[in-house]
């Protein structure tokens, strides 16, 4: 039972599935759902607060996009910015 525990620790959580999971079942939906609000609220005579609110959903994406980006080669970036060549 000790070694089936220590085991586990060293093989640590597998992120990339877990993102991979979420963009792949989890943000369509959510993006679904928020279209269908926008919709229904142009529907009912709201355009500018739908104008308003595609804006801030489109901003939100790109941060969360931004930040996927920096997670993928956050390292790879800081090994060619700080590398010193002897």
């Amino acid at each position: 039972m000790v070694s089936h525990l220590a085991q586990n620790e060293t093989t640590g959580i597998d992120t990339q599935g877990i993102i991979g999971f979420f963009l792949s079942k989890i943000a369509p939906i959510l993006l679904a759902i928020l279209g269908l609000i926008f919709i229904a609220r142009a529907n009912r005579g709201e355009v500018s607060r739908v104008l308003t609110s595609s804006t801030i959903a489109i901003l939100g994406i790109a941060f969360i996009a931004g930040a996927v980006v920096l997670v993928a080669f956050g390292g790879g970036l800081v090994d060619v910015l700080f590398t010193t060549e002897d």
